[in-house]
């Protein structure tokens, strides 16, 4: 199925995830304004719908509710699964690790984010989940973890049937798109993170085989894989991780999605022409909005990154989207209006984009 038939439009314009939170949000989520459940779905339903708004008003053809109700956007796998303990870091981040075995609890938690966003919204709408091996990276420990998983990798086989149970019903709710989020396989990049594993080639491909567990045989959505390489990290201050994408491409290739969203903005991710070497039928969410706050780029230049795309990659298999998640971290403080003009000038630039390849 190309782009233009599944999106109804060519250079679909999108976002990756998430959306910066507006302080009463970051609040009621975190549990700083103490309320009852009632008065914190009303807040919440209020807060989304303004999300929501926000994104059409920009023109996007494709929303998220910008993960508004997750304290984390990893750490809400505690909402499906008992097993975890839930903590705040001090810098006010909440952590989450795995203490006992995995129990199915609220599952539906994601699945009622997609609920309500087709009730306020016809646009197509795209979910996310966090990738099994992202869960193992953030959420197992050695000494805390070790008596109800020995191994981070048994544990992250134990998250695959709630994922997997997750994303059917992500399915049923109505999701266009569901995206699994995998930093940790980009990661497999560097030549210094490489050099922490024992075997990186076995690292990767147990990346793979994880999510394609959680997505074996799922029909009724677009399935995605998003490849951060910690755009959102740069934003915090945090190391940045440099490599282009040549060492995980054979894996790429491997992952039963339909689509990849690949970071392309910042510096160190390799030229264009790594898009010969994936297979012919992935649709690729380009990068091509930075997520730098203070940092806008003019339409012209969102044109320009398309376009060195476009010499290896058919116009139907590119949908725009900005490198990363615009809220890096629950605790992150991004201008919202800032992020609307970065959406603008998106879709002004896929609008330029269509008029010339259409």
């Amino acid at each position: 199925m190309s782009t233009c038939q599944h999106y109804g439009t060519l250079f679909p314009a999108a976002v990756v995830g998430s959306l910066p939170r507006p302080d009463f949000v970051r609040e009621a989520v975190m549990g700083e304004r103490p309320m009852d459940a009632e008065r914190l779905g009303q807040v919440m339903d209020a807060a989304v719908a303004y999300a929501v708004a926000l994104q059409e008003a920009a023109g996007l053809d494709v929303i998220t509710d910008g993960e508004w109700r997750r304290a984390s956007y990893i750490g809400v796998v505690a909402e499906l699964a008992h097993g975890f303990e839930v903590g705040r870091s001090t810098d006010g981040r909440p952590w989450t690790i795995v203490t006992g075995e995995l129990v199915p609890k609220d599952e539906g938690f994601i699945a009622r984010e997609i609920e309500f966003l087709k009730r306020v919204s016809s646009r197509k709408i795209k979910a996310t989940l966090p990738a099994p091996v992202l869960l193992g990276e953030r959420m197992w420990d050695a000494e805390q973890s070790r008596g109800a998983y020995p191994t981070r990798n048994e544990f992250v086989e134990a998250c695959v049937p709630i994922l997997r149970r997750e994303l059917a019903l992500l399915c049923e709710a109505g999701a266009d798109i569901v995206q699994i989020d995998d930093p940790h396989l980009c990661l497999l990049v560097d030549d210094e993170v490489r050099a922490g594993y024992d075997d990186p080639e076995a690292e990767a491909d147990f990346a793979v085989a994880m999510t394609n567990a959680v997505v074996e045989g799922t029909k009724g959505a677009r399935l995605a894989v998003h490849l951060c390489r910690r755009a959102g990290a740069r934003v915090r201050g945090e190391a940045c991780h440099t490599g282009d994408y040549g060492p995980i491409i054979p894996y790429l290739n491997r992952l039963k999605v339909h689509h990849l969203t690949m970071e392309f903005t910042s510096p160190g991710t390799g030229d264009a022409e790594v898009f010969k070497a994936l297979r012919e039928d992935l649709e690729i969410g380009l990068g091509c909005v930075g997520v730098h706050p203070g940092e806008v780029d003019e339409p012209e230049t969102i044109i320009g990154r398309v376009e060195q795309a476009l010499e290896y990659l058919a116009p139907e298999r590119v949908v725009l989207n900005p490198d990363c998640g615009f809220a890096p971290g629950s605790a992150a403080k991004v201008d919202i209006d800032e992020v609307y003009t970065k959406l603008k000038n998106e879709v002004a630039a896929a609008r330029c984009l269509r008029e010339k390849y259409g």
